[in-house]
């Protein structure tokens, strides 16, 4: 595997990764890592969670570009206004990026699509974050929340075996703020668009996601 040995080196990389709230400049698409705070460091006192149910099919993020995974019409129905900013994250093993951002709305989004590693990283023992099971476009993810920081929300799809589609929405300066819950929702809305268009990508017709009635 390369650049990581363990889910235990992943999940702290991207810790640090999950602190960028509003930090992803325009030009060259990388976030500004802060030195994450040392109380994030320490496992957290919470029991393990289950792995996440059978993904229904197939579909690998080798090769695809995670701005082309949100068309115009897409930006346009979640408000964003700033034209896509692609890049990479070193926290997540050169993962490929884009980065977008609505400045009337002051929230901010960016995908990651990771190969490295599979979803069960943030549902390791070691990881230090809280998540919660969902469904995204058919596919079973995870909304992951990091304690002690609220302006932030990820989503984590299982789409294919070893790999995931990060989806990490934010506060970018926003007055008032919105709240957790506001960007976790936010986040999903990301998640369930960008993996119903790598599902269309894919071939993945929507009846794979249902179950077949029985003959006769």
């Amino acid at each position: 595997m390369r650049g990581f040995t363990s889910g235990r080196r992943l999940v702290g990389s991207v810790a640090a990764v999950l602190l960028t709230t509003g930090c992803v400049a325009e030009a060259g698409g990388r976030a500004a890592l802060r030195e994450p705070p040392s109380h994030l460091l320490a496992p957290l006192p919470s029991p393990s969670v289950p792995p996440p149910p059978p993904r229904p099919a197939e579909m690998p993020l080798d090769g695809v570009d995670p701005c082309a995974l949100l068309g115009r019409e897409d930006r346009i129905q979640l408000g964003i206004d700033r034209p896509p900013v692609p890049g990479v994250e070193n926290g997540f093993g050169e993962a490929a990026t884009c980065s977008l951002r609505s400045a009337q709305n002051l929230v901010g989004a960016r995908l990651a699509l990771v190969t490295i590693e599979g979803v069960g990283v943030w549902t390791d023992d070691t990881a230090q974050v809280e998540v919660e099971h969902v469904s995204s476009a058919g596919f079973p993810a995870l909304v992951v929340r990091t304690p002690g920081q609220e302006g932030v929300c990820n989503v984590e799809v299982d789409v294919a075996e070893g790999q995931f589609l990060d989806v990490l929405y934010r506060d970018d300066g926003a007055s008032p703020p919105p709240g957790l819950d506001q960007l976790c929702a936010g986040a999903e809305r990301v998640a369930e668009i960008v993996t119903a268009n790598l599902r269309e990508r894919s071939g993945v017709a929507a009846e794979e996601h249902e179950t077949a009635p029985p003959s006769g």
